[in-house]
């Protein structure tokens, strides 16, 4: 069983990365392999909805880390999503890899576990918390939630060691994501996944 940890922050070293291992401690008592990507000082542009991962590719088009992630992301039981706060959103480079990375990749992510891991100095926390559900949400996998916001306070490089229930905050999310985690594949073992229907697109202008 294995958990993919994105580090969203520009700051390899910073208060993200120090919620990401206070989570990576609890997954490897659980006996849960993890891997931290560091992707927030990577030169990452946006979509730019060329379709080419939808024509045959299976990749996306710009060849860069949202390529070596997909494999990465694909071999996973859970992924966990880092990011600073920034005017009340999530780093932007770290919106246009994850845009790219679950439009592109071709595989089913249901039952897939997401967890988002939010860090501020104070304030957008939960609009970047949900920034981030979203994606989850649309593509069927469980959020996995924790005792408060997934949330970590702190500004200066450190300074997160020093929010006690944050950090709190991240091991219980990190026990809770391991939970849900095994339940389901013993539920996928027991019943396999969900029965699929074919989609139906409904569009508002014909």
């Amino acid at each position: 069983m294995k958990v993919l940890l994105i580090n969203g922050s520009p700051h390899t070293q910073g208060n993200t990365k120090l919620a990401l291992n206070e989570m990576v401690g609890i997954f490897k008592k659980e006996g849960i392999e993890t891997e931290i990507l560091d992707i927030g000082n990577k030169d990452i542009r946006g979509c730019i909805a060329c379709m080419t991962c939808k024509k045959g590719a299976g990749k996306c088009v710009f060849d860069d880390i949202v390529n070596e992630a997909a494999s990465k992301f694909e071999e996973c039981d859970g992924l966990v999503v880092g990011t600073p706060v920034y005017y009340g959103s999530a780093n932007a480079t770290l919106i246009a890899f994850l845009t790219r990375l679950f439009y592109s990749t071709p595989f089913d992510k249901t039952m897939k576990v997401g967890a988002s891991a939010v860090i501020a100095r104070r304030g957008g926390i939960s609009a970047t918390y949900d920034e981030i559900n979203k994606f989850f949400a649309i593509s069927g996998m469980p959020i996995a939630s924790t005792q408060y916001w997934n949330a970590v306070h702190g500004r200066e490089q450190g300074e997160a060691a020093q929010d006690a229930e944050g950090m709190q905050t991240m091991r219980v999310l990190a026990r809770n994501m391991s939970f849900l985690m095994k339940c389901i594949a013993d539920g996928k073992e027991k019943y396999g996944l969900p029965q699929k229907e074919e989609f139906i697109r409904t569009n508002y202008i014909r």
